[in-house]
């Protein structure tokens, strides 16, 4: 356990701050926890920090004990309206990174007719693997894929093979040219990806992925700056919310 003496500003009373576990930190005023930071690794590689604290001295602090122990860079997300949080963190050196808007979509409103020649149906692994690899490589040399869902994995390169049952695709000819990614263990069913192939794009295949995949409402975040994707969910949805994530340490 690795812990910070107590510095002034903090009251008469002295602070600890400790990391209690690989991913935890704790700080301590007599014998209370007065606050908590957690560190958390996604699936892409990134870490994601937190802080749960009503004192912004301890915030201060905890931020920088979570600092020198995570290798940059480290990202935390917040909510846009959150002025106090948001500058807790720039005290911390965080700066915008991206900014997302929220999205609710509903399950009826937007049906969508499927285009000719196209069918919407569950999904194989070697033709997914082979879209998703085609798919990746066209938003790399587009927009980026840092105007992707914050959530999305960058191409695993085969180490971790995608799971069929989480995805509905649109085929044509016998070639997969659409994707949907719905993950459904939260309240809500959350669309984590939906991409169409540049040659077969503004032909009403995204939406018809998403009518043919929602039978409840669903929740969406989309990077502001990607704008094909904000037009299609601004028509099929309603915006509930921003959020930013910031990042610290990004070369």
């Amino acid at each position: 356990m690795n812990s910070l003496p107590s510095t002034p500003g903090l009251g008469a009373r002295p602070v600890t701050v400790s990391r209690v576990a690989e991913n935890q930190w704790h700080a301590v005023q007599d014998d209370l926890t007065v606050g908590r930071g957690y560190a958390s690794r996604r699936l892409d590689g990134r870490t994601f920090l937190s802080i749960d604290t009503w004192q912004d001295a301890v915030f201060d602090r905890l931020a920088v004990a979570m600092l020198a122990d995570q290798p940059a860079p480290r990202y935390t997300v917040v909510d846009e309206t959150d002025r106090d949080l948001t500058a807790a963190w720039e005290r911390a050196g965080f700066v915008i990174g991206r900014r997302e808007s929220e999205f609710v979509v509903p399950a009826g409103p937007h049906a969508a007719t499927v285009p000719d020649g196209v069918t919407i149906t569950t999904a194989d692994a070697a033709p997914l693997r082979a879209l998703d690899r085609a798919i990746r490589a066209e938003v790399e040399a587009g927009p980026g894929w840092h105007t992707m869902p914050a959530e999305v994995l960058p191409w695993q390169g085969g180490t971790r093979p995608l799971d069929p049952s989480k995805y509905t695709v649109a085929v044509r000819d016998g070639r997969y040219v659409g994707l949907l990614r719905l993950a459904t263990r939260t309240r809500r069913p959350r669309i984590g990806l939906v991409a169409v192939l540049a040659a077969e794009q503004r032909q009403g295949i995204a939406r018809a992925l998403l009518s043919h995949a929602l039978s409840s409402e669903a929740t969406a975040e989309v990077d502001e700056t990607n704008t094909a994707a904000m037009a299609l969910f601004e028509g099929i949805g309603r915006r509930t919310g921003r959020s930013l994530e910031l990042v610290s340490g990004r070369a």
